[in-house]
């Protein structure tokens, strides 16, 4: 090949690849409006602090160390990654037009900055599940080991070469291995810290806490949706030839239409169910269809990908309930939207994707289950041990806003003292 074709081809691949990095950089605005419209205003402040500084932490320990546990030159064993510490050259121009099977054909900066987004989008499902009750500070420690170490362990084992990439497990852009895993991380958190106050009665009631803004939550519904474009997209890695480019746009449409579907589905369930049609149904079945079809967004035709992400809605609302019950709080629904949904799309890839095999999607999902719960309770009640992870039954009260940031979100509403 030509070797300006060549450099062309690298320079479109790598420029597809930082934008649809800057999307998902996007997807932390759209975590940030969709958590702090489903808190109450009391607890405003803290939830955006929450997502604003795990972004931030999450962007320095992946750099550090995170990268390049997730992605190790040298790795130990197939269960085991490597680790090193700061990022290493770019390709040289030499070995880019040297062409051939193994040439790099985008930036390995470019690479990493993509991975750096994708660990803190992991983050920040936690941050929503834990939300009115657990501290700060205890929260961002955490953070430290989820992206240094624990969700890159597991990354390493399917997209870093890992035993799950050569038992054959199938996650095309991380329907288990970023949303389930964040879920799993989460649950663990959950269980720690327990329920809100008030949010059960003794006798098995399960009490609403409102948001104090769902047009907030609703648009950080379509922030999400809107980054989810370069999430799905982004993964496919290559955008400069005419098959690389119609995947880019088939995964596009599969992306946008499984959200549709559960969106809808949701909404519609919802009336069933409650009659009425709730909007926090509407906006996570929205969610749920676009984390189903995460694993598998090229391979489905459009009705396909739509049926994918119906069934995401409707299985969102019966997790969200299912949860309830079984009093495991949940204030904006992530597990069930990151792990439920996520555990569907993985097993709705054997539908579509010849390559998937009923025993690799199994091993893979209870693998990255069981590493991200153990890992995550373990590190969470050594954190719980030295500085505690829930506020207290006062700050809880008076809201985390004013203990933790010294502030409040909405001044002119709050009462004078």
């Amino acid at each position: 090949m030509d070797t300006m074709v060549i450099e062309v081809s690298y320079a479109l691949d790598t420029f597809y690849f930082l934008m649809c990095t800057a999307l998902v950089m996007w997807m932390a605005a759209g975590f940030a409006m969709l958590e702090s419209g489903l808190v109450r205003s009391k607890n405003t402040v803290e939830i955006l602090n929450k997502n604003a500084l795990l972004y931030g932490v999450a962007c320095i320990v992946y750099l550090l160390v995170g990268y390049n546990v997730m992605y190790p030159g040298d790795p130990i064993s197939s269960v085991i990654p490597g680790i090193d510490f700061l990022l290493g050259a770019d390709n040289s121009v030499e070995a880019v037009t040297a062409g051939g099977e193994g040439a790099p054909y985008y930036s390995s900066m470019a690479d990493f900055i993509f991975q750096a987004v994708f660990a803190a989008a992991t983050m920040s499902i936690v941050s929503g599940a834990v939300a009115e009750r657990m501290r700060l500070w205890p929260f961002l420690i955490f953070a430290i080991f989820m992206v240094g170490f624990i969700y890159p362990v597991e990354g390493y084992w399917k997209w870093g070469g890992g035993f799950l990439d050569q038992l054959g497990f199938q996650d095309f852009a991380g329907s288990v291995v970023v949303h389930m895993a964040g879920a799993a991380a989460a649950l663990a958190a959950v269980l720690i810290i327990g329920p809100r106050k008030g949010k059960y009665g003794k006798n098995g009631e399960v009490n609403a806490i409102p948001g104090a803004n769902l047009p907030l939550a609703t648009l950080g519904m379509f922030i999400l949706w809107m980054g989810w474009f370069g999430f799905n997209g982004g993964s496919e890695l290559k955008i400069a030839n005419v098959d690389e480019a119609n995947a880019v746009a088939k995964i596009f449409v599969n992306t946008n239409a499984a959200a549709a579907a559960g969106m809808v589905a949701a909404a519609l369930l919802s009336r069933f169910m409650f009659g009425k049609t709730d909007l926090t149904m509407t906006i996570n079945g929205a969610l749920a269809g676009l984390v189903a079809i995460t694993a598998e967004p090229l391979m489905p035709s459009a009705g396909v990908a739509s049926l994918i992400g119906l069934v995401g809605g409707l299985v969102v609302v019966l997790s969200v309930v299912g949860l309830d019950k079984l009093k495991i709080d949940d204030p904006v629904g992530a597990i069930s939207v990151h792990g439920t949904a996520g555990i569907w799309g993985i097993f709705a890839v054997l539908f579509t994707n010849p390559a998937a095999t009923f025993t690799g999607q199994l091993i893979g999902t209870l693998a990255t289950f069981a590493w991200m719960f153990g890992a995550s309770f373990i590190v969470l009640l050594v954190i719980n041990k030295i500085i505690k992870l829930r506020a207290s039954e006062e700050e809880e009260m008076e809201g985390m806003d004013i203990h933790e940031c010294g502030m409040t979100a909405y001044p002119e509403f709050t009462p004078e003292k």
